[in-house]
């Protein structure tokens, strides 16, 4: 009886093997390769971080401190104890997909990522939507209602 027990075991391990391999092989199983998704732009060089034993020096132009308030859109990236760092860009063209910006809207000032970038024939716009929403924002955001961009997030 042990035997057997061993027998099938042996069988099931080898099996799910076979079945493994196969799969993998397939592409219909990837352990190994996760989904790419928009990042951030690369705002800040690396020569404009310094680091040394006592401090942290950030040497960015036109930089506002960024504040947040409770909404959880950007959680986790963004909460109310968040603390962040923007720039205004100089152009529409340096905004892209990935990109975390805040912008003015009639009800106040929204910070969202980037999802899309497209143009029509008022010239470029973005569709934003936060990180922890399952719905695009509804307006199409305009060059001249962004406020900046997260450039550092503190925490």
């Amino acid at each position: 009886m042990v035997m057997y027990k061993k027998s099938i075991f042996f069988i099931t391990i080898i099996f799910i093997l076979i079945f493994s391999v196969a799969a993998l092989s397939q592409g219909s199983i990837n352990l190994f390769v996760l989904e790419e998704h928009p990042s951030p732009s690369n705002w800040v060089q690396e020569n404009q971080i310094l680091v040394s034993h006592n401090q942290v020096t950030l040497n960015i132009k036109n930089s506002i401190w960024a504040k947040f308030t409770n909404t959880n859109s950007m959680d986790p990236l963004i909460d109310e104890d968040s603390n962040a760092i923007e720039i205004l860009p100089n152009s529409a063209e340096e905004i892209n997909v990935g990109d975390v910006i805040s912008y003015q809207t009639a009800y106040g000032v929204i910070i969202h990522r980037v999802i899309e970038k497209s143009e029509d024939q008022e010239g470029i716009y973005y569709i934003m939507k936060g990180d922890n929403s399952p719905f695009k924002d509804l307006q199409k955001v305009r060059f001249e209602d962004v406020k900046g961009v997260v450039v550092a997030i503190i925490y």
